[in-house]
């Protein structure tokens, strides 16, 4: 049984850890512990015999209208209604058992039941489906309307009963976890087959003897649809997932984030940009290359990210030369971490002109626009419940991951996200409005950015940075699965995407060696520090005393220095040409394994936008610590690859500083006049041990003391400059990080 990491951290308090099998036992028997209670005939629920009045009259009734009104009939009451007429039987028995439904709230459209809640079937835009749910709507106060037809049926009383708002019953509908499932007990399990046939009939599942050709999971399936009250993804309990290292037969979406939070995804790359062979066709092996024509390049990828509808989807296209064969179409479409289930074809074609064809029929079949203008001028519009074109540069680069986005889809998604931020400071962070919005962009950003766990953002602090999520699957970073929202997974795309261009094609021939290549085309000179150095003993002493423990989920880590680099990077200013400006200091800035390419060759960029969070209250602007434990942060990689660099950058502050304990109102003026701006955290060092580094620029070294502003957002002081030529590179410090006071247990009992 494979152990996560974050499983072994949860359980460490009880002195082992456990395995799946163990954890659903534990549930299993959590009831068989505790004292029984001798039941009476109603319990205090009111119910009896495991049964409310409610959902004893609502069975009856369902099985009346099912018996006796045809489908025909049933659209017809929901017309009649002012439903959607589209809905099922159960939303008919509903509007007629407890009432017609009012509209969505968010977004004016009509709600519809599936067994567990209610759910809107509308939209708030063509990128995406209205998310609400709810288990209690607001019900239409009227009576219901029936035709002459539906009241000439045998269950006309039965529904004049009910047309009276004032004889509905007031909840809604009865549900239970496991309704209208048919479910196969099989094998040894923790509790005995007669104990979960009770349990299982109890909750509204049925049981078989022999069930043919259905999903096999975990006893835990059981134990945590019952707990949680709904049916649990089955792919993320599959008996299968548990005979493969690391659960890769789970989908990354159906993956437990609490579970494999800490767990570094590794997804083989596919894709490799607009000329790269698809890796899945096998084509690359025999010498096969995109097919071009007349300016156009037959390879497309494709999102469709509707989390309204659970739609979650990337499709690839790509006609395929083969030296001494046939011209080759691939068709994939697939749920995003969900291979296994792909529908995927691979088709030889004697006709060039035909396969064309019927790769533009695809193209607009599955987005609803047109191929050529899409391909030659970027003219697309987007359409409801359509793919959206991923937009690929054209270069082959096997080794890059993400790095094969164009320069426009760049650009989309940063208006994307710097509209999202605008609509969200006017609809306001709480609210109908404002949950329409939030949902509505989210949506958009997951479109254009796919991920393997689109989510609705709900707050500036998710948005900024808070949550890290897999920006990983169709173009496969590997990275540590904490949590990465829409500015922050915005600005990582970006520089790898600048990182891509650099190091190209690593497969080809150079003169030089391809990394010595790469090296002169950085534009940066990289050296090792000597440990017997000043520059290297005053560096190991800032960090040392500026550090505090980062922590990552449950488990803090601290760093040791592995080595320290000087820097000289052709994009910034050089130390002589700072040392002309006033206010220098010596500061910590932190940086993602997949920014720091980008900051060598092209120096730092502000940040994309302005919120009122840490990193991004200061506006457009370029943002530094005193503290290596907030630079840290950022550097932290994965827990099997703890490696990562921290940067010390000098930055002139300008003339004046200006000092503040809260996010400024407004940044526009301040990128504007280009003001040095200290912002005052809880946290200070002790200006006591301070010290000047060659001359004159100030160096922040000191204990980490309280400085006084409890109310401060941010945990450290930050410094924010707003030009890139008032900042210059000057070390890189590569750091381990240590995990602290953790025992790793991995025996089986």
């Amino acid at each position: 049984v494979h152990e996560t990491r974050s499983q072994a951290h949860a359980a460490s308090g009880e002195g082992r850890m456990m395995t799946r099998k163990q954890k659903a036992e534990s549930k299993a028997h959590e009831g068989e512990q505790s004292p029984k209670k001798v039941k009476n005939e109603n319990d205090q629920d009111g119910r009896k015999n495991g049964k409310t009045d409610t959902e004893k009259e609502y069975g009856e009734f369902c099985k009346a209208i099912r018996e006796h009104l045809s489908v025909a009939q049933m659209r017809e009451i929901l017309q009649m209604n002012g439903q959607d007429p589209s809905g099922t039987p159960g939303t008919v028995i509903n509007l007629l058992f407890f009432g017609p439904l009012d509209k969505c709230p968010l977004c004016n459209g009509s709600l519809d039941f599936d067994r567990i809640r209610y759910y809107c079937t509308g939209f708030y835009s063509e990128w995406s489906s209205c998310t609400f749910k709810t288990k209690n709507p607001t019900r239409k106060e009227e009576p219901i309307k029936l035709s002459d037809s539906v009241l000439k049926t045998p269950v006309a009383d039965l529904l004049k009963k009910y047309q009276d708002p004032s004889n509905r019953p007031r909840q809604g509908a009865p549900t239970k976890p496991l309704s209208g499932i048919m479910i196969a007990l099989s094998s040894r399990l923790s509790r005995s087959h007669q104990y979960w046939k009770r349990e299982i009939e109890k909750h509204g599942g049925m049981v078989s003897n022999s069930v043919k050709g259905i999903p096999v999971v975990r006893e835990e399936w059981l134990v945590d649809s019952i707990e949680k009250h709904e049916p649990q993804p089955l792919e993320a309990y599959d008996v299968a997932s548990d005979l493969v290292v690391a659960g890769k037969g789970i989908p990354l979406d159906k993956q437990d984030p609490s579970e494999e939070g800490l767990e570094t995804l590794s997804a083989e790359l596919k894709l490799y940009g607009k000329r790269g062979v698809y890796k899945d066709t096998k084509l690359q092996e025999q010498g096969g290359q995109i097919l071009e024509k007349d300016g156009i390049v037959y390879n497309c990828a494709f999102v469709h990210c509707d989390i309204g509808r659970s739609i979650n989807e990337y499709c690839i296209m790509q006609l395929i030369t083969v030296p001494d064969s046939n011209l080759h179409m691939y068709f994939k479409k697939a749920k995003i971490g969900d291979d296994r289930n792909a529908e995927e074809r691979l088709e030889e074609w004697e006709n060039v002109d035909n396969a064309i064809k019927e790769f533009i029929r695809l193209f607009e079949e599955i987005t609803g626009n047109e191929f050529e203008p899409w391909e030659r001028e970027k003219k697309f519009e987007k359409k409801r419940l359509s793919f959206f074109p991923v937009d690929m540069m054209g270069l082959d680069s096997p080794d890059t991951p993400i790095g094969m986005l164009s320069s426009i889809h760049l650009k989309r998604s940063e208006e994307t996200l710097l509209d999202f931020v605008e609509a969200v400071k006017s609809a306001g962070e709480t609210g109908r409005k404002a949950e329409a919005v939030w949902s509505d962009f989210s949506q958009r950003l997951f479109n254009l950015m796919p991920s393997s766990r689109p989510f609705i953002l709900s707050n500036y602090h998710e948005l900024a940075d808070h949550v890290r999520q897999h920006c990983d699957v169709i173009f496969n970073i590997q990275h540590w699965n904490s949590l990465m929202g829409g500015a922050a997974a915005f600005e990582t795309v970006r520089d790898i995407n600048v990182a891509s261009h650099l190091i190209g094609d690593m497969s080809g021939s150079t003169i030089d060696d391809p990394l010595s290549d790469r090296y002169k085309k950085l534009g940066c000179s990289i050296s090792a520090l000597d440990q017997d150095s000043d520059d290297y003993k005053m560096i190991v002493k800032y960090l040392e005393k500026t550090y505090e423990p980062v922590r990552v989920g449950d488990i803090d880590y601290q760093v040791s220095v592995e080595n320290i680099y000087a820097v000289e990077s052709s994009a910034s200013p050089s130390l002589d040409e700072l040392k002309k400006l006033p206010n220098k200091v010596l500061l910590w800035c932190g940086t993602r394994s997949s920014n720091l390419l980008r900051h060598l060759q092209k120096g730092f960029l502000p940040s994309v936008c302005s919120l009122p969070v840490p990193g991004y209250m200061f506006g457009k602007a370029i943002v530094c610590s005193d503290a290596a434990a907030e630079a840290a942060r950022y550097g932290f990689t994965a827990v099997d690859r703890p490696e990562g660099c921290l940067v010390l950058a000098v930055a002139s502050l300008g003339d004046k500083i200006m000092e503040v304990k809260s996010a400024p109102e407004d940044t526009n003026s301040l990128e504007e006049k280009k003001v040095g701006v200290k912002g005052l955290g809880r946290k200070k060092t002790d200006e006591s041990e301070h010290f000047v580094w060659k001359d004159d620029i100030k160096v922040p070294c000191g204990r980490l003391v309280p400085s006084g502003h409890k109310d401060s957002p941010l945990e450290y002081n930050e410094y924010a400059v707003y030009d890139p030529k008032q900042t210059s590179i000057r070390f890189l410090v590569q750091v381990k990080y240590e995990e602290q006071g953790v025992v790793m247990d991995t025996a089986e009992p």
